[in-house]
Parts: structure tokens; C-alpha cells; sequence
């Protein structure tokens, strides 16, 4: 079964694109949907044998795939050394490998806090520069962050809410500084997306998990194919005067306070887009 996108077919032709973190959850959702549009995917993450599963599913020997932690410089440099050398050009780049662990500050150590951090913030910065270095300062391009809502704080992970601060003014910074080499830099900010990223938390986040959906206006919890759809969009021309943005794709929640007068009524009338016919609904949430 084919990835049942909502844009036009071919319409990254010729391009290649990066997606980090494409070994799983909406980085594997993202891939399939380019992949379908018809760009040629370099796909990048910690893990070869999760990359080399995705690139079978693609059904694309072509996929290039390389093994690296994104938060050393030097297998940065490799990896994109390695994508240049395979395609020669990259047209497109979609940071999304990250990871983080509840946990209230107290209790974080320095390790971990530098470990959310690298992940988050500076694989970003890393990965981004060089991209542009070897390829987007000559031939322009479009660059896609993937965050996490922090302008409220975020308690309970505050390690993230920091990392993804200075994740989001990179994305404002670098879409400046490098507007007149014809690069954009967006960020799209998932609010809680049924990935399969949600298994990995521990068993005492799982009832915030399952419940946040009571706050979200939309009263569901999103699809990766939503989050996919609008990294897309991002990437596509028809964002051409789009950069410097920050897209919520959250239902609502961040609006919706927890010290307003306002309680959204329980309804059904929120429909989910779910293009991915590979798609799982994570474990936790099937309880």
C-alpha cells in the first residue's frame, strides 16, 4: 500500500532529502510520505539496523542510510561527507532525531542534563551548519526542525524545554543569517503525537499519556502523518516566503490554560488525516 499523501505526486523530483532520527516514529512517517512525493532520502540516525528496516520498507535500494550520534561534530561531518558523496547536492533537511526522559530538575544529574541537551539542541545546530557548508550556502534549500513546546516551561522535563528553547531560536536565528544564500529554516512544534515514541517512556508517564487527550481541544491525540504533512508543506514551494516560523501542530492545547474559565466540551468532531499504512498505534495507548 502506497503512503496516501495530500500532496500532488513528483513534487520533489530530483531532490534529496535529509531526515534524521528517520529509523522510527515521524522521522519513518516522514520519510515514506517524501519518499512517495518522489525525492531521493538520505536517512540518518543512532541506529543502522532501524535504518536499514526502513529503507527495506521504502522499497528503494537508492535510500542511503548512515549510522551516527549526531551530538559528536566528527560523525556529523561524516555523515554528511557521506550524503554528498552518494547524492552531491541536499535539497532539503529535516531534523528530527532528539530524545528526552521525565524527570523534575532536582533530580536530573549534569549528564543527563547534557545528554537532552546535545540530543535536542546542538545535534540540530551540528547537523544544520554543516548541511549548509557543504551544500546549501551554493545551492539554497530548505531546513525543517523538529521541537517541542517550551514557552510555558516544561515542567517535569526541563532539560527539554531548554534544549528546545535554544533549539527554536536557532531556527529564528539561522533563518536570518542565511536568507541570502536562498535557504529557509523553519520548526514545526508537535503537541502529543501516537507515536511510537511513546512506548519508550516509563510506566508512571503513561496515565499522562493516555489522559492528556481531556485537555487537548481537539480531544484526541495527534497522527504522525499530521506531523509529517506539515514538514512537507515546510519543505515544498509553496513555503517559499515561509521562514523564520514556528508551526504548533498540537490541537489546541497550548492555548487552552490550565487557569482559564473555559472547559471544552467532550466531543467527537475532531477526524485524524492518517496517510501511513504502515502505521502502529503505540502500545500505551491500546490499553
Amino acid at each position: 500500500m502506497e503512503y496516501r499523501s495530500v500532496f500532488r505526486p513528483g513534487l520533489f523530483a530530483g531532490q534529496t532529502i535529509v531526515v534524521t532520527g528517520g529509523g522510527s516514529g515521524l522521522g519513518r512517517c516522514t520519510a515514506h510520505e517524501l519518499k512517495s512525493l518522489g525525492a531521493r532520502l538520505a536517512l540518518v540516525g543512532r541506529t543502522a539496523d532501524k535504518l536499514e528496516r526502513v529503507k527495506e520498507e521504502l522499497g528503494d535500494p537508492d535510500t542511503f542510510t548512515f549510522a551516527a550520534d549526531l551530538r559528536e561534530e566528527d560523525k556529523v561531518k561524516a555523515a554528511i561527507e557521506g550524503v554528498m558523496a552518494w547524492s552531491g547536492r541536499i535539497d532539503g533537511l529535516v531534523n528530527n532525531a532528539g530524545g528526552q526522559f521525565p524527570a523534575p530538575l532536582k533530580d536530573i544529574s549534569l549528564n543527563g542534563w547534557n545528554a537532552v541537551v546535545a540530543n535536542n539542541m546542538t545535534a540540530t545546530f551540528l547537523v544544520s551548519k554543516e548541511v549548509y557548508l557543504r551544500s546549501m550556502e551554493r545551492n539554497g534549500g530548505a531546513i525543517v526542525n523538529v521541537g517541542a513546546d517550551w514557552e510555558l516551561g516544561n515542567p517535569g522535563m526541563g532539560h527539554n524545554g531548554a534544549a528546545r528553547a535554544g533549539q527554536t531560536n536557532f531556527t529564528y536565528t539561522a533563518s536570518v543569517e542565511w536568507a541570502h544564500s536562498g535557504v529557509r529554516v523553519n520548526s514545526v512544534i508537535p503537541g502529543f503525537i501516537a507515536s511510537s515514541g511513546f512506548d519508550r517512556y516509563p510506566e508512571r508517564a503513561h496515565d499522562v499519556l493516555r489522559n492528556v487527550k481531556d485537555r487537548i481541544p481537539l480531544k484526541r491525540h495527534g497522527t504522525e502523518s499530521e506531523i509529517a504533512g506539515a514538514i512537507v508543506f515546510l519543505l515544498s514551494e509553496a513555503a517559499s516566503y515561509i521562514t523564520g516560523a514556528t508551526l504548533r501542530i498540537d490541537g489546541g492545547l497550548h492555548n487552552n490554560g490550565r487557569s482559564n474559565f473555559y472547559e471544552v466540551p467532550d466531543h467527537d468532531r475532531s477526524k485524524p488525516y492518517n496517510g501511513f499504512p504502515l502505521y502502529r498505534r503505540p502500545d500505551v495507548l491500546r490499553r
